[in-house]
């Protein structure tokens, strides 16, 4: 059964590892270094990057360490030894894996600046967009970068499907959690940053004059101050990106 959570952590492979020294291997964004909060991720996947998200719209301090994937520390697989992946959340030593569940505990622990509604049934809708965003939406758009001919439009059709859907939530509202970014917009924050990535290098459209209403709100997203604060680099994007497409695509 394929797993999105591995095409994110294989890119932060060295085979596709982009070796800057503004970089290393421990980046503290907030210096104190017994923060109670730590945050082990990437500094390129999507998953850490809603987590970061989330907290900086809390307003919580905490100790960002960036990984690398290909020479996982000690203390990475001491707190995440089931899947060994980031992102992982430690707060007062105790460590929460898998980034929905991450943010769910974020919410639940620190009440200000909610990301989720007061109502069951607003909370029940922001869940459910955000997992339709890692069980169909990702995968499929996984499938359209690395596979070719028949297999990549049919992929690339269950994507431009999906996002009539997404579409269709953003009616009325200037973010998915309303007049404020929530859940769901952290969830689908890949798409204002990634989108264009994925255009440049594999020539995949994926939001165009046909989603009117995501095309409005990938800039309103993007350039909220708390959003914009923490953004993978455009140019370091295509770069991995690049390198990971003519893996899964070499010249004949």
């Amino acid at each position: 059964m394929f797993s999105i959570f591995a095409f994110w952590n294989y890119m932060d492979k060295d085979v596709i590892k982009i070796k800057d020294p503004s970089l290393p291997h421990k980046v503290v964004e907030i210096a104190n270094s017994m923060a109670e909060v730590k945050l082990f991720k990437t500094w390129s996947t999507q998953f850490g990057a809603r987590v970061v998200w989330a907290l900086k719209l809390k307003g919580i301090q905490y100790e960002a360490i960036d990984e690398d994937l290909s020479n996982k520390s000690a203390l990475l697989l001491q707190y995440n030894p089931v899947y060994k992946k980031v992102p992982v959340l430690v707060h007062n030593g105790k460590p929460i894996s898998e980034s929905l569940v991450i943010l769910e505990y974020i919410e639940e622990t620190w009440k200000q600046n909610p990301i989720l509604p007061e109502d069951p049934l607003g909370k029940a809708n922001a869940r459910f967009w955000a997992k339709f965003n890692d069980e169909k939406l990702l995968p499929s758009i996984w499938s359209a970068f690395t596979k070719e001919g028949k297999e990549r439009e049919e992929a690339m059709g269950a994507v431009l499907e999906s996002l009539k859907f997404v579409e269709e939530e953003l009616k009325g509202k200037k973010f998915f959690g309303g007049e404020k970014i929530g859940l769901a917009d952290l969830v689908f924050g890949w798409l204002a940053n990634l989108a264009p990535v994925f255009e440049e290098v594999a020539g995949l459209k994926i939001l165009d004059e046909r989603y009117p209403l995501l095309l409005a709100w990938q800039p309103e997203f993007s350039e909220h101050p708390i959003i914009k604060d923490y953004w993978p680099p455009h140019d370091k994007l295509v770069i991995k990106y690049q390198a990971l497409y003519e893996k899964y695509h070499p010249a004949k």
